[in-house]
């Protein structure tokens, strides 16, 4: 998956951009009434995730794992 497709499922559940520093980004939202923030390191949206870091972000965002297939 690319860093922009895993983007846009965050802003579609809800999440926002909360700051930036560098080439890491953080969006913030709410799931399950849980406030949640979710770190997304990239230098280019059209590349690919690492699965370490793939993984690591679906956990932080909360969300089920079958949005991200």
């Amino acid at each position: 998956m690319k860093y922009r497709e895993f983007i846009r499922i965050l802003i579609d559940n809800g999440f926002a951009i909360d700051r930036e520093r560098g080439s890491h980004k953080q969006y913030k939202g709410l799931v399950d009434g849980q406030p949640r923030l979710v770190t997304v390191d990239y230098s280019q949206p059209g590349e690919d995730i690492q699965i370490k870091n793939f993984k690591s972000m679906i956990r932080q965002s909360g969300l089920p794992k079958k949005l991200f297939r």
